[in-house]
């Protein structure tokens, strides 16, 4: 008779090393899964009704309350499988818990294109699909062709084609049910032409046409691009192992024309873009900087110095998400009073009894 498997379970765990804030949080009881089998054993049991349960990815884009009453699901299955090759393209599926940028770098030197733009992403790739991750021309639903889920409330597994995923700019079906299901894995399909690239981003075409140069090519490869990404991202944005951040903290929020052309005539240099209906998105980075707050914020928690978008850390493992929250307060009220712009956060607010916070409701 073969045993069922078993996951990992840890009660009141120290979850502060497993999110890139760096918030301390205890859980009151966590399961690390290294296969989906052990998510059916474990479901099938009394244990999954005593907590409510909430899926934790790479921590890269959660604020955690100090103490999570509740049992929490860490999918760190691995693996990366060729499903299909062709003239043209490679099939490959991957799971939940392989590092996304470790992702990258291997398809690119596998010789399988089109996740280079998406270079230096922090998280792992089941988070990948829930945001539909994208930078510099590139979304995540460009490459996906399917993914597994299970629904945590029913305890049955389902496979999405793309158009099932209901992609749009930074938002998927599985974004807009938060903590409903938890992806064990994403198929993709990826080319394997090297010079069929995306580089028409400014920095990104100069970067990776140096790099090109360097290698002796006349055209630019997805290498290129890749390096150039890389290269990119770590001047501008901070490494959560040296300063703990979660990423980008504020949307780009979305304002009347009529209300960005009056801001115009005070602050000619006010980055925006068009958008449908008579409305501008307003490049928050912007507003954080001109109102005089990058690098600034109230202690633990300060904007970047090279990126006023970023909120970082300088108490790890100390700092509560308490302290998030008066600093996303400091900062949204400053730029409402100088703009009359409302800022709204980006990563997902997690409650003590795992429910998801919406912004207004931050403090």
């Amino acid at each position: 008779m073969t045993t069922a498997p078993s996951p990992t379970l840890h009660t009141d765990y120290d979850l502060s090393h497993t999110n890139t804030m760096a918030l301390a949080c205890t859980a009151q009881q966590v399961v690390t899964l290294s296969q989906e089998s052990e998510l059916d054993a474990f479901m099938a049991s009394n244990d999954a009704d005593k907590l409510p349960l909430f899926v934790l990815s790479g921590g890269s884009n959660v604020l955690l309350p100090s103490h999570l009453a509740a049992t929490v699901l860490r999918p760190q299955m691995r693996g990366i499988h060729v499903i299909a090759r062709g003239a043209d393209y490679v099939d490959i599926e991957v799971m939940a818990g392989e590092n996304w940028h470790e992702l990258v770098v291997y398809t690119v030197n596998q010789g399988w294109y089109g996740l280079e733009n998406l270079a230096l992403i922090p998280g792992l790739v089941g988070a990948s699909p829930v945001q539909n991750i994208g930078a510099y021309g590139v979304q995540l639903e460009d490459t996906v062709q399917y993914v597994r889920a299970y629904h945590l409330e029913t305890r049955t597994w389902h496979t999405f084609s793309k158009a099932e995923c209901e992609f749009s700019y930074r938002d998927s079906r599985f974004k807009q049910a938060p903590n409903t299901w938890l992806i064990s894995r994403v198929g993709f399909r990826l080319h394997t032409d090297p010079t069929r690239v995306c580089a028409n981003y400014g920095d990104v075409q100069q970067t990776a046409h140096t790099y090109a140069k360097q290698s002796g090519r006349d055209s630019v490869h997805a290498i290129d691009v890749m390096h150039a990404v890389i290269d990119i991202r770590q001047q501008k944005l901070p490494d959560p192992k040296v300063l703990a951040n979660c990423g980008s903290f504020f949307q780009n929020p979305i304002i009347t024309k009529a209300q960005f052309t009056e801001l115009q005539a005070d602050y000619p240099s006010i980055v925006g873009y068009p958008m449908p209906n008579d409305t501008v998105k307003v490049a928050a980075g912007w507003l954080i900087e001109h109102a005089g707050l990058k690098g600034s914020g109230v202690a633990p928690i300060l904007t970047h110095t090279k990126q006023a978008l970023v909120l970082t850390n300088h108490a790890p493992y100390q700092a509560t998400q308490h302290d998030v929250a008066i600093a996303q307060q400091y900062i949204a009220d400053t730029i409402y009073d100088k703009f009359a712009i409302t800022l709204a956060r980006e990563p997902v607010w997690v409650c003590a009894d795992a429910s998801i916070g919406h912004t207004e409701h931050a403090l």
